[in-house]
């Protein structure tokens, strides 16, 4: 399905103004800090409101400012991992995947736990205490805990970003067989070209609160169409873009 994205919100330092959409495939937001990527995904989710705008998925919207809609946080169907990982500290693994499902009957809440724990590798964690996993096993819990509710959208900021480089590369391509496998948008920032390179769709580039370029991330090295652009790029110059991976 569609998620079309479009938000205006003034801050002190810059107003950020953007207008995008996303498919069925991995978007990724990248620029500098400070540019609005992250304040855009609040949106999205709704724990933050525009001063203008709409956010609609499929057929439905979230958000409208001239139709005075506006969806709370927990009735969007969207799913969101932070930076850190967020998990509660004193619950098991098993306990903090299954957060989420309060409502449903406990025969059900087994099933989904387990499903998803088959499918990002913690069957053999769950009684394990989250305080002693890895960094690795904590982002596949967080990204466990997020699926298992089976949320329609996906979004993550800079869900790798403090994971060792052999680990990050692991849930890069973790995060493509998600892709695949669920078939749903999923919208993704980070500050790393290389990331953007390995598991981008697509790639939007933003820059004080503007979109500088929303393309593949083929095209952005091949055709960069602005200044910024190719100093967000300049520091890998030969970058190889014929595949992936």
């Amino acid at each position: 399905m569609k998620l079309s994205v479009k938000v205006q919100k003034k801050f002190p330092s810059f107003t950020l103004d953007v207008s995008w959409d996303a498919y069925n495939e991995i978007s990724v937001l990248f620029g500098s800090s400070g540019a609005g990527k992250s304040m855009t995904l609040n949106h999205i989710s709704g724990f933050s409101k525009p001063d203008t705008g709409q956010i609609i998925y499929g057929d439905k919207v979230y958000y409208d400012s001239d139709l005075k809609i506006d969806i709370p946080p927990q009735k969007r169907p969207f799913g969101y991992v932070f930076q850190t990982n967020s998990l509660f500290p004193h619950m098991t693994v098993e306990e903090n995947i299954c957060y989420g499902l309060k409502d449903l009957p406990k025969k059900e809440k087994k099933e989904r736990v387990m499903e998803i724990a088959e499918q990002m590798q913690l069957k053999s964690l769950l009684h394990r205490s989250s305080q002693e996993i890895s960094g690795g096993q904590k982002q596949r819990v967080a990204l466990a805990r997020s699926l298992v509710r089976k949320p329609e959208l996906l979004l993550l900021d800079e869900p790798f970003s403090s994971l060792d480089t052999p680990i990050r590369i692991e849930m890069q391509n973790l995060l493509r067989d998600i892709r695949d496998n669920y078939n749903i948008p999923i919208v993704l920032i980070t500050h790393d070209i290389l990331e953007a390179r390995r598991i981008a769709d697509r790639v939007i580039i933003y820059s004080e609160g503007r979109i500088l370029q929303d393309d593949t991330i083929e095209e952005v090295f091949r055709h960069p169409n602005h200044v910024l652009v190719e100093q967000l790029i300049q520091p890998y110059p030969f970058l190889d873009i014929s595949k992936k991976g």
